[in-house]
């Protein structure tokens, strides 16, 4: 960054050399100044107390990304400490893409997005670490609600907990933020069912199509 020493700055060298390139310093380090923080504070905290969704991307140790979601009823998410939280991991699919991706490179990054309230966002960035729901209850330093969570999160056991050690935590503003109107499901949500129907079947149609190629 021309002018500017980068060696304290948050961020990489790369979106430091385009700030340089793109003549966007000044907004950077204003930024990087009033918007970036290495915990998270109280109302970060609150806010992720009300979150249901948020958007988890990691990283296998050649750098392919992979981006999923996570939900749960308000509050899933549980913060530990300002500088650690925990999110349940469900029985899905199977195929522990996120999870893999974990085992070899901690690196993540969650992004929650308010779209029907204050319609902002917030970006944590970490390191995480996959935690068996046993380990969870045995480990006294952790707050009681989510030892107690551990056997039971919203009538379904949590199979394991990932636990995030934060790094940086800023706000993504709304001005692109879609406003939008939540609506009540008709049915009850199955935590980690295996009914296919429940799980959206072949939406896109992927199953079929495999099958034909098949046959020809």
């Amino acid at each position: 960054m021309s002018g500017h020493s980068t060696v304290n700055l948050p961020g990489s060298a790369g979106e430091h050399e385009l700030q340089d390139r793109y003549r966007s310093q000044s907004r950077a380090l204003a930024f990087y100044r009033n918007q970036v923080i290495d915990v998270l504070n109280v109302p970060m905290q609150a806010f992720i107390a009300r979150q249901e969704m948020m958007f988890v991307g990691t990283a296998d140790a050649r750098g392919e990304a992979d981006v999923s979601i996570r939900a749960g009823e308000p509050g899933f998410v549980r913060v530990i400490d300002e500088h650690r939280l925990a999110y349940p991991e469900y029985r899905g699919n199977g195929v522990m893409a996120s999870l893999g991706n974990i085992a070899e490179n901690p690196h993540v990054g969650l992004l929650f997005v308010d779209f029907t309230v204050d319609k902002i966002g917030l970006h944590v960035n970490g390191t995480a670490r996959i935690v068996e729901s046993d380990e969870m209850i045995a480990d006294a330093s952790m707050p009681e609600e989510i030892r107690r969570d551990s056997v039971v999160e919203s009538g379904k056991r949590a199979e394991r907990w990932v636990v995030v050690s934060i790094i940086e935590a800023y706000i993504h503003c709304s001005k692109h933020i879609p406003l939008m109107r939540k609506l009540t499901r008709a049915e009850e949500v199955q935590w980690g069912t295996d009914d296919d129907r429940a799980k959206g079947g072949d939406f896109f149609r992927v199953k079929a199509e495999k099958a034909q190629r098949e046959e020809a």
